[in-house]
């Protein structure tokens, strides 16, 4: 996804940008007359759009056009691109009641633009304007509206969309159930939540903020974007390995020992001096064989003195990769998780020790960080997987609310939600990491970097990071991309911000 360098990180709801705009007409403004702002403004950025992206060619132009105040964004931008001398047609549908609608049709009407009906366009057209639906659609679309959307996504072109692509819930990223490809997005007033997360970030190409009236002190954000770049402090010439931080990973059932090794590689990459992994004793050898600089406990062989011990003795943990969900690895859920939720250290809980959060909850402190993917989100919540992904926003805030701790909601435009309740939204990333491993090389991330940094770096930012380092391996091809390529990546991420 590609965003406009110089707009805000702000991320907004609809209904806020809504109750914005409301107070803002409640002060005399015209509607009307910022409907024509906006539609100039845009069309000023369409023109930019067309001489960058479609340089000396004819240009024909379809405006699609739905039935409310974004429809009559369209009408608007219609009426000025004709009198910027481009060929236009408008396919619409039939006009709802809205004033400023009626208003914007009759001033198309009047420069001879013709309505086309049915969306059946008669020729190829170098650009299509979506302006279907704005931020207040929320329901399901019928049938004949997906078929014009589906339509709009047949036709080779470049397609922008007024305010959100339409078909998209501008809250929660969920198509509805299809939303047209937009190449650019026009976005008014401020961002939405929904072109970030979710489902959103496949039909959200390049975003540009409308922005035309003053912010008041009553508008707040839901959420911010996490920053991209990240400045790591300089290791001391005098360091040493015990400098930089101890991690331990713990997990690794007998049948399964590559999760902790990738996670414990992760660990050492961020640049942490000293890791050690405690797993089921016949993975020691592969770990070894692979990287000899990890140290390796037996996790059988431990006392609860022994754990107890081993856990004062480092920086960070990170806990439940490879574990099992088995008898076994219950009692050794049971036998770490006291000893964790007794200890000041960070803490990571991810797979499996997720799964036993669920079936045991407790109360966390703020030095625990939780990384579900929404699978799991939906354990722990006792909720359905589709439930959690039609609302990201709300599920990691009733994960923060019934467990406490700080939370990473995995997935595209994962959502982080840290201590003081500040929601982040992560646009790294790309389709490439949905790969098993992933997530393990994310507990490994946050482990070491926490180890070394402790609150000097917060949890938006080591996702932002692994985000980052994923879309770094992604430049050669995003197809067959896998976690335990990730160490030398993470390597250069975290050099390339030092």
């Amino acid at each position: 996804m590609n965003i406009e360098k110089k707009m805000h990180s702000q991320v907004y709801h609809s209904h806020a940008l809504q109750a914005w705009e409301q107070r803002w007409f409640a002060q005399q403004n015209s509607s009307y007359g910022l409907m024509q702002q906006v539609a100039w403004t845009m069309t000023e950025r369409i023109l930019q759009e067309i001489a960058r992206q479609i340089p000396h060619k004819p240009i024909r132009i379809a405006v699609c056009c739905g039935q409310g105040n974004n429809a009559g964004d369209g009408y608007l931008i219609a009426k000025y691109l004709h009198q910027q001398g481009f060929y236009v047609d408008l396919y619409a549908a039939p006009a709802g009641p809205s004033p400023d609608l009626a208003r914007a049709i009759q001033e198309a009407h009047a420069i001879g633009l013709k309505i086309q009906p049915h969306f059946n366009f008669s020729q190829h057209y170098e650009v299509y304007i979506d302006a279907l639906f704005g931020i207040g659609l929320n329901r399901d679309l019928d049938e004949s509206w997906q078929k014009i959307i589906k339509k709009i996504n047949q036709q080779h072109g470049l397609k922008i969309s007024i305010d959100v692509p339409s078909g998209l819930n501008a809250n929660t990223g969920r198509a509805l159930p299809c939303a047209v490809c937009a190449d650019v997005i026009l976005t008014v007033l401020g961002l939405k939540m929904g072109l970030f997360t979710g489902q959103g970030q496949a039909f959200s190409g390049q975003i540009q903020v409308i922005s035309l009236i003053p912010q008041d002190a009553t508008l707040q954000p839901i959420a911010q974007l996490s920053p991209c770049h990240l400045v790591l402090p300089q290791r001391q010439a005098f360091g040493h390995k015990g400098s930089y931080g101890h991690v331990l990973v713990v997990g690794g059932h007998a049948e399964m020992g590559g999760a902790v090794m990738i996670a414990a590689e992760a660990a050492f990459a961020t640049g942490a001096g000293k890791v050690t992994v405690v797993c089921d004793a016949r993975h020691h050898t592969a770990i070894l064989s692979r990287a000899p600089n990890i140290m390796l406990r037996d996790i059988n062989a431990l006392s609860s003195d022994e754990i107890h011990y081993l856990i004062q003795h480092v920086d960070a943990v990170c806990f439940g990769m490879g574990l099992g969900r088995d008898t076994w690895a219950e009692a050794h859920y049971h036998l770490w998780s006291k000893h964790l939720y007794a200890s000041q250290k960070q803490v990571v809980l991810d797979v499996d020790a997720l799964w036993f959060l669920a079936e045991y909850p407790v109360q966390l402190s703020d030095h625990f960080y939780l990384t579900p993917h929404a699978g799991e989100a939906a354990k722990l919540l006792h909720a359905s997987v589709a439930s959690v992904e039609n609302d990201r926003v709300h599920a990691i805030q009733d994960l923060q609310q019934k467990y406490a701790g700080q939370w990473v909601l995995k997935g595209s435009g994962s959502l982080i939600l840290e201590n003081q309740n500040q929601l982040w939204v992560c646009s790294a990333g790309n389709a490439g990491m949905a790969t098993g491993g992933m997530g393990d090389v994310l507990s490994g991330m946050i482990a070491g970097l926490k180890a070394q940094f402790h609150d000097e770096i917060a949890l938006h930012q080591i996702v932002t990071l692994h985000a980052q380092a994923g879309d770094q391996l992604a430049e050669q091809g995003e197809r067959g991309l896998q976690a335990h390529h990730m160490a030398q990546a993470i390597y250069r991420m975290v050099n390339h911000s030092a």
